[in-house]
């Protein structure tokens, strides 16, 4: 069994998301299916078409929610749906013991996955942290200081909004 596990931007561009996702589809390529297990918080962007990727490589799908109502808290309308097909198609889902989705839920649900993972795919520009704790960056950082071995998936033309 391999435990990939993601972090990654929520914001990439329309013309950013096939790009992502056809990487991520090279990236999955190289394992066996029957031994494919993903981590994924399904948050919009990065963590949901790395959800999306795992299932269609026929692998096992494990989600960890940040919060007990991130769901209602933080999922936007536009994600939804995406969201709740997600959610149904894991096989397994792990809430962290926090009420609210905050910046503590999001570093408790990050080392979660990486304390679950074999590998972290970090779909990332390579931007420094914010500063603000939580984000990709941190966890890429997290991930090498634990000694995770960290795959960047960034293509050619991706691009963030704003």
């Amino acid at each position: 069994m391999i435990t990939l596990a993601v972090t990654g931007h929520m914001d990439l561009t329309d013309e950013t998301v096939p790009l992502v996702r056809d990487a991520l589809d090279k990236v999955l390529a190289d394992y066996e299916p029957t031994e494919l297990v993903g981590l994924s918080c399904i948050a919009k962007g990065s963590d949901s078409l790395f959800a999306e990727a795992v299932l269609a490589a026929d692998g096992r799908l494990v989600i960890v929610l940040p919060s007990r109502d991130y769901r209602e808290a933080k999922v936007k309308a536009e994600h939804a749906l995406t969201f709740d097909r997600l959610r149904e198609a894991a096989s397994e889902e792990i809430v962290m013991p926090h009420e609210t989705a905050d910046r503590a839920a999001y570093e408790a649900a990050n080392t979660e996955l990486l304390r679950r993972a074999d590998r972290l795919l970090a779909v990332w520009d390579g931007q420094q942290p914010s500063g603000k704790g939580g984000g990709t960056a941190d966890t890429v950082q997290q991930a090498r200081a634990e000694g995770l071995g960290v795959t960047v998936v960034w293509p050619e033309g991706a691009a963030r909004k704003g």
